[in-house]
């Protein structure tokens, strides 16, 4: 079973989600958003699933610092801005086969845990 997770190191939920896969010695694949940003490509298979606007962090301070806090974007117009704008996402994106989350969600993981099986 090898898990993607998408995040910065900074971010607490990433860390746990690092932390819940390797307690269960399951091989993840960190990337990392302050190396690499998302592809438009793999922001659109989160979004498929949950649509663009749940992959916007309405807490970061950098929505501020660009002023799209009350912007009034597209879905399309929203991922563009979060492929150049990693910071903007909510952490962690993390995806193993065709099963995608966002943000800490140990309850789908323990299921993927399953599946794998």
């Amino acid at each position: 079973m090898d898990v993607q997770i998408f995040g910065v190191k900074k971010n607490a939920d990433t860390r746990k989600a690092l932390r819940f896969f390797s307690e269960r010695r399951v091989r993840t694949q960190f990337v990392d958003f302050k190396v690499r940003s998302p592809s438009l490509g793999e922001l659109r298979r989160f979004a498929q699933k949950f649509g663009a606007q749940d992959l916007i962090n309405r807490e970061a301070q950098r929505l501020d610092d660009l002023g799209l806090r009350h912007a009034q974007l597209s879905d399309d117009q929203w991922l563009e801005k979060l492929a150049e704008e990693p910071l903007l996402l909510r952490m962690p994106l993390t995806r193993y086969q065709n099963y995608v989350t966002i943000g800490p969600a140990e309850e789908e993981w323990r299921q993927w845990s399953v599946v794998a099986d």
